[in-house]
């Protein structure tokens, strides 16, 4: 006779691989949402920008900013 753990995962593996599943979830839409903020305030930095409210001094933060959307989109290629 076989035994019983080689035909199927134990519910141990099959409760941990479900929890991975939540946890990878929880993950991408916090990931999803902090895409969201950081492209509101891409936007609203350009439209500061061209109504004369930014100066040039402070292209940084955009930088900054573009950098944070591309980590956060790395993992979506």
């Amino acid at each position: 006779m076989k035994n019983a753990n080689e035909c199927s995962p134990s519910v141990p593996d099959d409760l941990l691989l479900q929890h991975e599943i939540e946890v990878l979830e929880g993950i991408l839409e916090s990931k999803a949402q902090y895409r969201k903020v950081v492209k509101a305030a891409i936007g609203k930095w350009v439209k500061d920008f061209q109504s004369g409210h930014i100066e040039i001094k402070t292209v940084d933060d955009l930088k900054k900013l573009i950098e944070l959307d591309i980590e956060l989109q790395k993992d979506e290629l």
